[in-house]
Protein backbone atom coordinates (compact mmCIF):
# COMPACT_ATOMS: atom_id res chain seq x y z
CA UNK A 1 0.00 0.00 0.00
CA UNK A 2 1.37 3.36 -0.77
CA UNK A 3 1.69 5.64 1.38
CA UNK A 4 0.71 9.92 1.07
CA UNK A 5 2.56 12.03 -1.42
CA UNK A 6 5.13 13.98 0.53
CA UNK A 7 4.15 17.29 1.80
CA UNK A 8 6.21 20.11 3.58
CA UNK A 9 3.49 20.81 6.23
CA UNK A 10 4.24 16.99 7.43
CA UNK A 11 7.66 17.10 7.09
CA UNK A 12 7.42 20.41 9.21
CA UNK A 13 5.96 18.23 11.91
CA UNK A 14 7.89 15.69 11.82
CA UNK A 15 10.93 17.96 11.75
CA UNK A 16 9.93 19.69 15.16
CA UNK A 17 9.28 16.47 16.98
CA UNK A 18 13.05 15.26 15.73
CA UNK A 19 14.61 18.37 17.38
CA UNK A 20 13.21 17.36 20.56
CA UNK A 21 13.81 13.60 20.21
CA UNK A 22 17.70 14.49 19.21
CA UNK A 23 17.60 17.13 21.84
CA UNK A 24 16.66 14.31 24.62
CA UNK A 25 19.79 12.08 23.53
CA UNK A 26 21.78 15.36 23.30
CA UNK A 27 22.59 16.03 19.78
CA UNK A 28 20.09 18.66 18.21
CA UNK A 29 19.42 17.72 14.34
CA UNK A 30 17.81 20.59 13.89
CA UNK A 31 17.56 24.04 15.35
CA UNK A 32 14.95 24.51 17.84
CA UNK A 33 14.43 28.03 17.30
CA UNK A 34 13.31 27.26 13.66
CA UNK A 35 10.87 23.80 13.65
CA UNK A 36 9.58 24.10 10.45
CA UNK A 37 12.91 24.51 8.33
CA UNK A 38 14.09 21.02 6.47
CA UNK A 39 17.12 19.63 8.19
CA UNK A 40 19.55 18.32 5.51
CA UNK A 41 18.32 14.87 5.62
CA UNK A 42 17.73 12.47 3.21
CA UNK A 43 15.28 9.86 3.54
CA UNK A 44 13.52 7.14 1.64
CA UNK A 45 11.06 4.21 2.58
CA UNK A 46 10.17 2.84 -1.13
CA UNK A 47 6.87 2.86 -0.97
CA UNK A 48 6.88 3.85 -4.61
CA UNK A 49 3.59 2.16 -7.08
CA UNK A 50 6.77 1.55 -9.39
CA UNK A 51 10.32 1.23 -9.85
CA UNK A 52 9.51 3.50 -12.65
CA UNK A 53 9.16 6.74 -10.56
CA UNK A 54 11.91 6.38 -8.58
CA UNK A 55 14.05 8.19 -10.89
CA UNK A 56 12.50 11.10 -10.67
CA UNK A 57 13.24 10.97 -6.81
CA UNK A 58 17.27 10.67 -8.09
CA UNK A 59 17.39 7.22 -8.57
CA UNK A 60 19.25 5.22 -10.75
CA UNK A 61 18.30 2.10 -11.89
CA UNK A 62 21.63 0.38 -13.50
CA UNK A 63 20.97 -1.47 -16.87
CA UNK A 64 24.14 -2.95 -18.61
CA UNK A 65 26.92 -4.39 -18.21
CA UNK A 66 30.35 -3.86 -16.53
CA UNK A 67 32.32 -4.25 -12.93
CA UNK A 68 31.33 -5.92 -10.54
CA UNK A 69 30.39 -9.68 -11.05
CA UNK A 70 30.89 -12.17 -13.68
CA UNK A 71 32.88 -11.16 -16.85
CA UNK A 72 29.55 -11.54 -19.09
CA UNK A 73 26.73 -10.48 -16.93
CA UNK A 74 24.79 -7.84 -17.11
CA UNK A 75 22.55 -5.43 -14.46
CA UNK A 76 19.03 -5.47 -15.39
CA UNK A 77 16.50 -2.63 -13.81
CA UNK A 78 13.70 -5.16 -14.13
CA UNK A 79 15.74 -7.03 -11.39
CA UNK A 80 14.81 -3.95 -8.99
CA UNK A 81 11.29 -4.80 -7.58
CA UNK A 82 8.74 -3.05 -4.96
CA UNK A 83 7.31 -6.04 -2.56
CA UNK A 84 4.23 -6.31 0.28
CA UNK A 85 6.34 -6.54 3.20
CA UNK A 86 5.17 -9.98 4.57
CA UNK A 87 6.22 -9.25 8.10
CA UNK A 88 4.69 -5.60 8.76
CA UNK A 89 0.98 -4.96 7.07
CA UNK A 90 1.10 -2.09 4.56
CA UNK A 91 4.81 -1.50 4.69
CA UNK A 92 6.26 -2.22 1.43
CA UNK A 93 10.08 -2.84 0.51
CA UNK A 94 12.45 -2.36 -1.97
CA UNK A 95 13.97 -5.88 -3.68
CA UNK A 96 16.82 -6.50 -5.86
CA UNK A 97 16.92 -9.89 -7.20
CA UNK A 98 20.09 -11.67 -8.67
CA UNK A 99 20.07 -15.06 -10.32
CA UNK A 100 22.68 -16.90 -12.14
CA UNK A 101 23.37 -20.55 -13.97
CA UNK A 102 27.62 -19.69 -13.30
CA UNK A 103 27.59 -18.43 -16.87
CA UNK A 104 27.94 -14.98 -18.06
CA UNK A 105 25.39 -15.24 -20.19
CA UNK A 106 22.84 -16.73 -17.80
CA UNK A 107 23.67 -13.95 -15.25
CA UNK A 108 21.47 -10.64 -14.13
CA UNK A 109 22.47 -8.92 -11.06
CA UNK A 110 20.90 -5.69 -9.39
CA UNK A 111 22.33 -1.94 -8.62
CA UNK A 112 20.49 1.51 -7.97
CA UNK A 113 22.44 4.40 -6.79
CA UNK A 114 21.35 8.04 -5.41
CA UNK A 115 22.67 11.19 -6.37
CA UNK A 116 26.37 12.20 -5.87
CA UNK A 117 26.33 14.09 -3.09
CA UNK A 118 27.20 12.22 0.32
CA UNK A 119 30.00 12.44 2.26
CA UNK A 120 30.08 13.48 5.85
CA UNK A 121 27.13 12.44 8.04
CA UNK A 122 25.64 9.75 9.50
CA UNK A 123 24.34 6.72 6.62
CA UNK A 124 21.85 4.15 7.36
CA UNK A 125 19.27 1.42 6.07
CA UNK A 126 17.02 -1.68 7.09
CA UNK A 127 17.89 -4.40 5.12
CA UNK A 128 17.26 -7.76 5.03
CA UNK A 129 20.06 -10.36 3.93
CA UNK A 130 19.75 -14.42 2.51
CA UNK A 131 21.69 -16.80 3.49
CA UNK A 132 19.99 -18.94 0.62
CA UNK A 133 18.39 -18.79 -2.36
CA UNK A 134 14.85 -18.14 -3.29
CA UNK A 135 15.12 -20.98 -5.81
CA UNK A 136 18.15 -23.20 -6.95
CA UNK A 137 21.12 -24.84 -5.26
CA UNK A 138 22.31 -22.95 -2.88
CA UNK A 139 26.55 -22.33 -2.78
CA UNK A 140 26.88 -19.23 -5.10
CA UNK A 141 29.69 -16.34 -3.93
CA UNK A 142 26.30 -14.23 -3.51
CA UNK A 143 27.73 -9.86 -2.49
CA UNK A 144 25.11 -8.92 -1.12
CA UNK A 145 25.50 -5.15 0.02
CA UNK A 146 25.04 -1.54 0.73
CA UNK A 147 27.69 1.34 0.50
CA UNK A 148 28.58 4.68 -0.85
CA UNK A 149 31.03 5.44 -3.84
CA UNK A 150 32.78 7.85 -5.57
CA UNK A 151 33.67 7.35 -9.37
CA UNK A 152 37.34 5.15 -10.03
CA UNK A 153 38.87 8.02 -12.45
CA UNK A 154 41.97 5.72 -12.58
CA UNK A 155 43.86 3.07 -10.93
CA UNK A 156 44.77 4.25 -7.95
CA UNK A 157 42.81 7.60 -8.09
CA UNK A 158 43.74 9.67 -4.78
CA UNK A 159 40.25 10.86 -4.86
CA UNK A 160 38.14 7.65 -4.86
CA UNK A 161 36.13 7.16 -1.96
CA UNK A 162 33.89 4.37 -1.09
CA UNK A 163 32.17 2.36 2.21
CA UNK A 164 31.16 -0.97 1.97
CA UNK A 165 28.66 -3.28 4.10
CA UNK A 166 29.06 -6.78 2.09
CA UNK A 167 27.53 -9.65 3.37
CA UNK A 168 29.10 -12.93 2.30
CA UNK A 169 26.92 -15.66 3.13
CA UNK A 170 28.82 -18.59 1.47
CA UNK A 171 31.79 -16.62 1.29
CA UNK A 172 34.45 -15.34 -1.12
CA UNK A 173 37.56 -13.66 -1.44
CA UNK A 174 39.51 -16.52 -0.83
CA UNK A 175 37.77 -17.95 1.97
CA UNK A 176 34.14 -19.74 2.46
CA UNK A 177 33.14 -18.67 5.54
CA UNK A 178 30.38 -16.69 6.17
CA UNK A 179 30.69 -13.02 7.46
CA UNK A 180 29.50 -9.54 7.17
CA UNK A 181 32.20 -6.97 5.67
CA UNK A 182 32.59 -3.44 6.85
CA UNK A 183 35.25 -1.73 4.64
CA UNK A 184 36.54 2.02 4.36
CA UNK A 185 38.72 2.54 0.90
CA UNK A 186 41.64 4.66 0.39
CA UNK A 187 41.98 3.45 -3.02
CA UNK A 188 41.99 0.37 -5.70
CA UNK A 189 43.47 -0.63 -9.10
CA UNK A 190 40.88 -3.05 -10.33
CA UNK A 191 42.88 -5.08 -13.13
CA UNK A 192 45.21 -6.38 -12.25
CA UNK A 193 43.61 -6.40 -8.51
CA UNK A 194 45.05 -4.53 -5.44
CA UNK A 195 43.38 -2.81 -2.79
CA UNK A 196 44.18 0.12 -0.02
CA UNK A 197 41.79 -0.11 2.66
CA UNK A 198 40.59 -0.43 6.27
CA UNK A 199 38.35 -3.78 6.76
CA UNK A 200 36.78 -5.84 9.66
CA UNK A 201 34.65 -8.99 9.32
CA UNK A 202 32.20 -10.64 11.89
CA UNK A 203 31.97 -14.14 11.27
CA UNK A 204 28.66 -15.34 11.72
CA UNK A 205 25.03 -15.38 9.78
CA UNK A 206 23.24 -12.18 9.41
CA UNK A 207 20.53 -13.83 7.62
CA UNK A 208 17.22 -11.74 8.19
CA UNK A 209 16.73 -8.46 9.00
CA UNK A 210 19.40 -5.62 10.75
CA UNK A 211 20.32 -1.82 10.35
CA UNK A 212 23.26 -0.90 9.40
CA UNK A 213 24.70 2.16 10.13
CA UNK A 214 27.79 4.69 9.54
CA UNK A 215 29.27 7.63 10.98
CA UNK A 216 31.51 9.51 8.48
CA UNK A 217 33.60 12.59 10.22
CA UNK A 218 36.80 14.37 8.22
CA UNK A 219 38.87 12.19 10.68
CA UNK A 220 37.42 8.75 11.09
CA UNK A 221 34.28 6.30 10.07
CA UNK A 222 32.69 4.22 12.76
CA UNK A 223 30.17 1.49 11.47
CA UNK A 224 27.76 -0.33 13.71
CA UNK A 225 25.27 -3.76 13.29
CA UNK A 226 21.62 -3.34 14.88
CA UNK A 227 23.20 -0.65 17.46
CA UNK A 228 26.48 -1.78 18.37
CA UNK A 229 29.98 -0.40 17.37
CA UNK A 230 31.99 -3.04 15.51
CA UNK A 231 34.67 -1.33 13.92
CA UNK A 232 36.80 2.16 13.45
CA UNK A 233 38.46 2.88 10.03
CA UNK A 234 40.87 6.32 10.20
CA UNK A 235 43.54 7.62 8.53
CA UNK A 236 43.56 7.52 4.95
CA UNK A 237 40.84 5.29 4.72
CA UNK A 238 38.18 8.06 5.29
CA UNK A 239 36.32 9.53 2.54
CA UNK A 240 37.46 12.37 0.64
CA UNK A 241 34.71 13.00 -2.21
CA UNK A 242 31.02 13.01 -2.30
CA UNK A 243 29.72 10.17 -3.07
CA UNK A 244 26.57 8.35 -4.54
CA UNK A 245 24.22 5.93 -1.85
CA UNK A 246 24.15 2.35 -3.24
CA UNK A 247 23.02 -0.90 -2.95
CA UNK A 248 23.99 -4.03 -5.33
CA UNK A 249 23.50 -7.51 -4.96
CA UNK A 250 26.00 -9.62 -7.72
CA UNK A 251 27.86 -12.77 -7.68
CA UNK A 252 31.59 -12.97 -7.63
CA UNK A 253 33.86 -14.99 -9.67
CA UNK A 254 35.22 -18.38 -8.57
CA UNK A 255 32.31 -20.02 -7.27
CA UNK A 256 32.99 -23.88 -7.22
CA UNK A 257 29.19 -24.88 -8.57
CA UNK A 258 29.21 -26.11 -11.93
CA UNK A 259 28.06 -23.71 -14.86
CA UNK A 260 24.54 -24.38 -16.51
CA UNK A 261 21.46 -26.07 -14.84
CA UNK A 262 18.84 -24.05 -13.61
CA UNK A 263 19.45 -20.55 -12.43
CA UNK A 264 19.86 -19.94 -8.44
CA UNK A 265 17.95 -16.72 -7.46
CA UNK A 266 18.47 -14.65 -4.56
CA UNK A 267 16.69 -11.87 -2.77
CA UNK A 268 18.06 -8.59 -1.34
CA UNK A 269 15.39 -6.33 0.63
CA UNK A 270 15.54 -2.71 1.31
CA UNK A 271 12.90 -1.43 4.08
CA UNK A 272 14.64 1.96 4.14
CA UNK A 273 17.53 4.13 3.61
CA UNK A 274 18.64 7.29 5.54
CA UNK A 275 21.10 10.72 5.27
CA UNK A 276 21.76 12.89 7.78
CA UNK A 277 24.28 15.41 6.32
CA UNK A 278 26.97 16.82 8.61
CA UNK A 279 25.63 15.46 11.94
CA UNK A 280 27.04 12.47 14.07
CA UNK A 281 23.87 10.64 14.83
CA UNK A 282 23.67 7.46 17.15
CA UNK A 283 21.87 4.40 16.36
CA UNK A 284 19.10 5.30 18.62
CA UNK A 285 18.66 8.74 17.20
CA UNK A 286 18.18 7.19 13.47
CA UNK A 287 16.07 5.12 15.18
CA UNK A 288 13.69 7.97 16.65
CA UNK A 289 14.15 10.24 13.20
CA UNK A 290 12.99 7.38 10.89
CA UNK A 291 10.09 6.58 13.31
CA UNK A 292 8.57 10.12 13.95
CA UNK A 293 8.99 10.62 9.60
CA UNK A 294 6.89 7.82 9.24
CA UNK A 295 4.66 8.89 11.98
CA UNK A 296 3.86 11.60 10.13
CA UNK A 297 3.66 9.99 7.12
CA UNK A 298 6.54 11.09 5.13
CA UNK A 299 7.48 8.44 2.88
CA UNK A 300 10.33 10.18 1.26
CA UNK A 301 12.38 13.76 1.55
CA UNK A 302 15.51 14.42 0.29
CA UNK A 303 16.97 18.10 1.24
CA UNK A 304 20.50 17.15 1.06
CA UNK A 305 21.83 20.00 -1.19
CA UNK A 306 23.55 18.76 -4.47
CA UNK A 307 27.48 20.45 -5.34
CA UNK A 308 27.07 23.23 -7.65
CA UNK A 309 27.67 22.53 -10.16
CA UNK A 310 26.37 19.31 -9.56
CA UNK A 311 28.97 16.15 -10.31
CA UNK A 312 28.45 13.51 -12.55
CA UNK A 313 26.10 10.68 -11.28
CA UNK A 314 27.53 7.46 -12.06
CA UNK A 315 25.81 3.40 -11.15
CA UNK A 316 29.13 1.31 -12.53
CA UNK A 317 31.11 0.35 -9.45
Amino acid sequence: MSRPPFSWPALGRAVASLSCVAAVAGCVAVAADNPTAPAQVFFDDFSYASPADMPAAGWQLRDGTGHPGLPGGRFAADAITLQDDALIPGNRVLRMTARTDGTGPGTVQAQLCHQRKYLQGTYAARIRFSDAPRSGVDGDPVIESFYAVAPLKHAFDPDFSELDWEYLPNGGWGSDKTRLYGVSWQTVQIDPWESHNSAHEEFASFDGWHVLLMQVTKNEVREFVDGRQVAVHDGRNVPVSPMTISFNLWFAVGGSLPAGGAPRVYDEDIDWVFHARDQVLSPADVDAQVRTLRASHVPRTDTVPAPNPPLQQRCDI
